[in-house]
């Protein structure tokens, strides 16, 4: 007790100074320590942060470049498919002139007679070979019925030295083909039962069905390699 009592002023001041110094020693550790952790955890945070923003913005960029993509590609299909009906419809445009005019040039073909003796016998023996019966007869324009008896004559003498028999072949008068019919005859057979029509008009209508196929690739060119293809 006398020790205590001994301690002076001075050094009463000294002890409390060290103590004081020791517990802000210790404040400022301990503060460093939150301040160090307290960093810590804000960049794991941040970084999380950072991670799931980054991840939210690549979702969302992949969303929107997605439909970007999807967009561009209906706008490719739409272009393309109308691009393809102009040129279908282009196409279509250009066949349809092409057989209307050929159709205005039909009724002048007999005007050369001696060019239409010899399509008429080719078209009076393509039926006779098809039916190939002893018997046929002819319907033709009243017009054309000297013509028409001349290419008869042609038309039997051929057909026997192709064939090796004849073949009797007549105008049925009972019934001709209008006036306004462009020419070409019908070849009927087996007593009327069966008929082929020979026609200019017909003969046009199966151009404009069946060999279209080959006019198209004669007038537009081979189309199984290209991307527009009717």
């Amino acid at each position: 007790m006398s020790h205590v009592h001994a301690m002076s002023d001075d050094q009463v001041s000294n002890e409390l100074k060290k103590m004081t110094a020791f517990i802000r020693q210790e404040a400022i550790e301990k503060a460093n320590e939150i301040h160090i952790k307290a960093d810590e955890e804000f960049a794991i945070e941040k970084s999380k942060l950072v991670r799931q923003e980054t991840a939210a913005i690549d979702s969302e960029y992949e969303k929107k470049f997605k439909q970007a993509s999807m967009s561009q590609q209906i706008t490719r299909s739409t272009v393309a498919n109308k691009s393809r009906i102009r040129i279908l419809s282009a196409r279509q445009e250009l066949l349809d002139k092409l057989f209307d005019e050929a159709s205005k040039k039909l009724k002048g073909v007999s005007k050369d007679k001696k060019k239409y003796q010899d399509i008429l016998k080719n078209l009076i023996l393509e039926g006779t070979y098809a039916l190939n019966e002893e018997n046929i007869q002819v319907k033709a324009r009243k017009a054309d019925y000297d013509t028409v008896r001349k290419a008869i004559e042609e038309a039997q003498a051929e057909y026997k030295s192709k064939v090796g028999k004849d073949v009797s072949i007549s105008i049925d008068e009972s019934d001709p083909l209008p006036d306004g019919s462009a020419g070409g005859v019908v070849v009927v057979g087996t007593g009327g039962k069966i008929d082929i029509n020979n026609t200019f008009e017909e003969r046009l209508r199966l151009l404009e069905t069946d060999a279209l196929p080959s006019i198209r690739v004669l007038l537009f060119g081979d189309n199984k390699n290209r991307k527009f293809h009717d």
